[in-house]
């Protein structure tokens, strides 16, 4: 396909994005991948807020249903699922849509990560054996790497692991190894991103509005349902919308406690997605969802 073209939708939560993207696809001919945290997991369905398979209207989606909630994933599973979408819509003659629910993702894939080398069997016992004591654990890595540690906080067990990992794997320190294998961009070709924007009151209204579909839509059941199949350990657990709900099975909420949470996270989480999109896309079109409707339709 010699004429394959491909653009970004970002914005934040509840802004509208779904529906914009799945009209701008039946457009140009289009498949959509999606870059959302939790809509890569089968069976969570409500508490993502992923389109249903009437709401995609036949558009090809990449991105959902891809992980059961106990399976891990990084942003290497985005990059992957880049290059599969990619791939297969170059194959069908259609361009690529990227929305960006999570857009930590999208700058992944336009400047690029490090590579990170396989991790032997003696690198990751060595590393159990520190994260015994979590907080030991970070000052090893800081008395060795003070310069990159200070970004990672002394309870963040994920990237505290991942670091240690790394230094007893190729003993060098993080820094060490990132100068040595600097990022690798996976989005090479001219990228237009478009983001919807939103007034905040409006945004407040969206979001009330769609936590009350997701709880007259069955929320609590199937919050239920993921903590009786995959117990509350896995990360996806820990998300907006299902955090909540198992608050308030523990009593600590009542239901309407419960709500009134969810929609209070959902603006927080959205007020960083605003933060995040402007400090790290600059070349972007900015415009109400009306008038990107316009621009793009």
């Amino acid at each position: 396909m010699k004429n394959f073209q491909q653009l970004a939708l970002i914005g934040s939560t509840a802004s509208g994005k779904t529906a914009l993207s799945i009209d701008i696809a039946k457009k140009i001919n289009a498949n959509i991948l999606s870059l959302d945290s939790l809509a890569i997991y089968k069976e969570i369905d409500i508490a993502s807020a992923k389109p249903t398979i009437e709401e995609r209207q036949g558009i090809t989606h990449f991105g959902i249903d891809v992980l059961y909630p106990n399976e891990p994933f990084d942003v290497t599973t985005f990059i992957k699922l880049y290059k599969k979408a990619k791939e297969e819509s170059i194959k069908d003659s259609k361009n690529l849509i990227i929305v960006g629910g999570t857009s930590f993702y999208l700058n992944i894939l336009i400047k690029g990560i490090s590579e990170l080398p396989k991790i032997g069997k003696e690198a990751k016992e060595t590393t159990q054996e520190l994260l015994i004591n979590l907080e030991k654990a970070h000052d090893f890595l800081y008395q060795k790497d003070p310069n990159y540690m200070k970004k990672i906080e002394k309870s963040d067990r994920y990237r505290i692991e991942k670091m240690l990992n790394l230094f007893f794997q190729t003993k060098l320190t993080p820094s060490e190894y990132f100068r040595a294998n600097p990022p690798k961009a996976t989005i090479v070709d001219k990228l237009p991103i478009y983001e919807i924007e939103i007034e905040r009151d409006i945004l407040r209204k969206r979001i009330s509005l769609r936590t009350q579909k997701m709880i007259e839509d069955g929320l609590i059941d199937e919050v239920s349902y993921l903590e009786k199949t995959y117990t509350r350990e896995p990360n996806c657990m820990k998300a907006i919308g299902i955090k909540e709900v198992l608050a308030y099975f523990d009593k600590i909420y009542t239901k309407q406690e419960m709500i009134e949470r969810i929609i209070i996270h959902t603006a927080q989480l959205a007020k960083r997605q605003r933060t995040f999109n402007k400090s790290q896309f600059l070349e972007k079109i900015l415009l109400p969802l009306e008038g990107l409707r316009r621009v793009l339709l």
